[in-house]
């Protein structure tokens, strides 16, 4: 625990009441067991959607996770207590602040943050030592979301992810440095260190791959194949142009034949490092066989169990291991002659106040950030308020940059992307420049002012609702719905597409389907020329000074009782 956020704990239980020796046993308290019993003889672990976090950092789960169909009150689909009660877990405790966002004020104040490269690194070493041979997997978004990571053009990720140890990735928001620096890196600084694979990243003219389709690592004389899947929406989801030339997607029947191919060739074990998300990969593995494991990312589902998925030909595993560098999975297969006898898995959270910072990682990060550091530590407002990403349908630290959009470039209406990564800061923190960045670090951040008909505004909310709730999951691409300021709306998700949006309206008159609206956002599709998104919401901070209440605009959501996936 920094020095700053302890004094502020400390000021704070002082004022309830509480005396010295409790405070500080409370900051010590409930300890998280790390000792994780080897098991078998084949070793994984997984990290993914890292988003560049270096440091160790606050990150609150979704108070919103919504599974329509197939996927109500199922994993990845629950939320606080009801996941606590799905797994067994207990409010109050260190998992419940990993997992829930239950009480996360106050279990932030009481177990410190998570994460962070440094701290992860001891974990890592610390399982490797009991594991010989263990292989560590990253899933991708690894080189994007901070600021440091844009500045360095990803490279102080590929140096950290090197030093930590990572010896197979696959990618998607990498992809946004471009076709030619993600060959660059591949070529001069993960050969011979990292294999980056992706089976279903392939040549428009030609169909030839664009990278290797798998690799092959031997585990205490067990030969396992890793097949890389990424993400198969790169080019929709992101600008088309950073790929140009290349074709992504699903490809199910080609994945087929590849697990086939390396059976054939002797694999005893066949996992899929996947940047599905979690539906699609829980879907992919009831069609596929032959696959062992299915190790996914992108939807940063922090999953405290792998799921058991039965397939035509028998079971798949399947995991999901969270975001921000807070968690570690780790798997272990016990093979005897050439079979899979058993199996073990943990998800086990990064707490960076019981996991010492690895020296040789710290000092690294220190170099790092120390070219950086007047800018990362600009102080542009403190907040009053929990500032949050993740949700279905806002947060409020995206709430605070579509006020800032309004505010700045005097719209009727803003619209900010619903990504996934950025960090969250508690009551009374200071906001800095470091903190905004890790919010809208991206490639094509410029800021847009258009003008769009009322009718325009609804196909835009219910395409984005139909990628987050279409009943199938190959057709979800795994963000959250698009924020909006400005803009009142109910959305029913169990209806059609087309039809999920309604009662739209502005300052509670209704939008009017034919009138022209003014509508400011950020991170267009196609190149765009304005201010950076940061440069925009910068200027709004220091305006402001303190940001006390955000009030959220939240749609009215019809047709869910019941739904476990919302509080």
């Amino acid at each position: 625990m920094e020095r700053r956020e302890f004094n502020k704990m400390l000021a704070l239980g002082l004022a309830a009441g509480l005396s010295l020796p409790t405070l500080t046993r409370g900051a010590r308290a409930a300890n998280f067991d790390y000792d994780v019993p080897r098991f078998g003889n084949v070793h994984l672990m997984h990290m993914t959607d890292a988003h560049a976090q270096l440091q160790p950092i606050f990150y609150r789960e979704p108070q919103v996770n919504i599974g329509v169909h197939g996927a109500r009150n199922r994993a990845p689909h629950l939320i606080g207590q009801a996941l606590l009660d799905a797994y067994g877990l207990s409010a109050g405790t260190r998992e419940s602040h990993a997992f829930t966002y239950l009480d996360f004020i106050e279990s932030s104040q009481r177990f410190g943050k998570v994460g962070g490269f440094a701290h992860l690194s001891t974990l890592v070493k610390r399982i490797k030592a009991n594991r010989p041979g263990a292989v560590l997997l990253d899933g991708g978004d690894l080189w994007q979301g901070s600021a440091t990571s844009l500045w360095t053009n990803g490279q102080d990720m590929v140096d950290a992810s090197k030093l930590l140890g990572i010896d197979v990735m696959t990618g998607h928001w990498e992809f946004t440095l471009g076709a030619d620096r993600v060959q660059e890196i591949i070529e001069n600084d993960l050969d011979g260190h990292i294999d980056f694979i992706a089976h279903n990243v392939k040549d428009f003219d030609f169909g030839d791959p664009v990278f290797a389709s798998h690799t092959v690592k031997e585990i205490n004389g067990v030969p396992v194949a890793i097949i890389g899947q990424a993400f198969p929406y790169t080019p929709i989801a992101n600008p088309s142009y950073f790929t140009d030339g290349w074709t992504f997607g699903i490809q199910e029947r080609e994945l087929q034949l590849k697990i086939d191919e390396v059976r054939a060739a002797g694999a005893q074990v066949v996992v899929l490092l996947s940047h599905n998300g979690a539906d699609t990969d829980i879907k992919l593995a009831s069609r596929i066989t032959g696959l062992d494991a299915i190790m996914g990312g992108h939807t940063h589902d922090a999953i405290p169990k792998a799921m058991e998925v039965k397939n035509p030909a028998g079971m798949t595993l399947v995991t999901n291991a969270g975001s921000n560098g807070k968690f570690l999975g780790v798997l272990d297969f016990d093979v005897r002659n050439g079979k899979i006898k058993d199996w073990s898995y943990k998800l086990l959270p990064v707490f960076a106040d019981l996991l010492p910072a690895d020296p040789d990682m710290s000092a690294l990060i220190e170099k790092i950030r120390a070219p950086y550091q007047s800018r990362l530590s600009e102080v542009l407002a403190t907040t009053d308020d929990l500032l949050y990403r993740r949700g279905n349908f806002n947060g409020s630290f995206d709430q605070l940059i579509c006020d800032a959009l309004i505010d700045e470039l005097g719209a009727d209406v803003s619209l900010s992307p619903g990504f996934r990564w950025g960090t969250s800061l508690l009551p009374g923190d200071e906001i800095t420049m470091e903190d905004l960045m890790s919010q809208v670090a991206i490639t094509y951040p410029s800021v847009t002012l258009s003008e769009m008909k009322g009718d325009f505004l609804k196909v835009i909310l219910e395409d984005v609702a139909d990628n987050l709730f279409n009943p199938d999951p190959y057709y979800q691409q795994g963000g959250d719905m698009v924020r909006v300021g400005g803009l009142d709306y109910a959305i029913s998700p169990l209806a059609g597409a087309g039809q999920r949006i309604s009662d739209m309206a502005l300052s509670g008159k209704a939008i009017d389907p034919s009138r022209t609206y003014k509508v400011a956002g950020w991170a267009s599709m196609q190149p765009a020329e304005g201010e950076p998104i940061w440069d925009v919401v910068a200027r709004w901070l220091r305006d402001q000074g303190t940001i006390r209440a955000v009030p959220l605009k939240e749609p009215v959501i019809k047709g869910l009782s019941g739904n476990k996936g919302v509080a």
